[in-house]
């Protein structure tokens, strides 16, 4: 009677350490890259929330923004960055 089941060919052994060996060293260099990226995250410099609220606060209230007009009121059509250019034609004759 013959057997339905045969017995896995597990193959060279070398083989199976090479492959074991160079899964070890995807899983170190992952690791060491992670490890890096996250020195350079706690190296960044940081400041409080509060202080950074301070700043954007300051910014905003002594930066004129001509898109808001009821704030800060009509704005000279040379001051405008928004305003489109005049301008003769396309081309600059000289």
């Amino acid at each position: 009677m013959p057997s339905g089941y045969s017995s896995r060919d597990v193959g060279d052994p070398s083989q199976i350490k090479k492959n074991k060996q160079s899964m070890a060293d995807l899983k170190l260099r992952r690791l060491t890259e992670l490890n890096n990226r996250l020195r350079e995250d706690l190296e960044r410099d940081r400041i409080p929330v509060s202080q950074a609220a301070k700043s954007i606060i300051s910014y905003t209230s002594n930066t004129k923004d001509f898109m808001v007009p009821h704030l800060w009121g009509s704005v000279d059509k040379r001051e405008d960055p928004y305003a489109p250019q005049q301008s003769g034609g396309c081309c600059v004759v000289m």
